[in-house]
């Protein structure tokens, strides 16, 4: 399983359903635009306290991040 792209998958489909930019995301996520973008891409495997800052800045449950089913 390739749990970097489930996490940037989700991270992705949320960011989009909440209708947030990246841009947007990454300010109320307090992280850098082109770290939001390596996450969404499954090139960056984020720490557990940026998966709390992204899904506390999108409103979800963390494991909303890491959930296998598609969305």
């Amino acid at each position: 399983m390739d749990w970097q792209a489930v996490v940037g998958a989700n991270v992705k489909a949320l960011r989009q359903a909440k209708g947030l930019t990246q841009e947007k995301l990454a300010f109320a996520a307090d992280l850098d635009l082109t770290y939001i973008g390596g996450i969404e891409r499954g090139r960056r495997n984020p720490s557990l306290s940026v998966m709390v800052r992204i899904a506390d800045a999108l409103g979800c449950e963390l494991s909303d991040l890491i959930n296998r089913s598609s969305r």
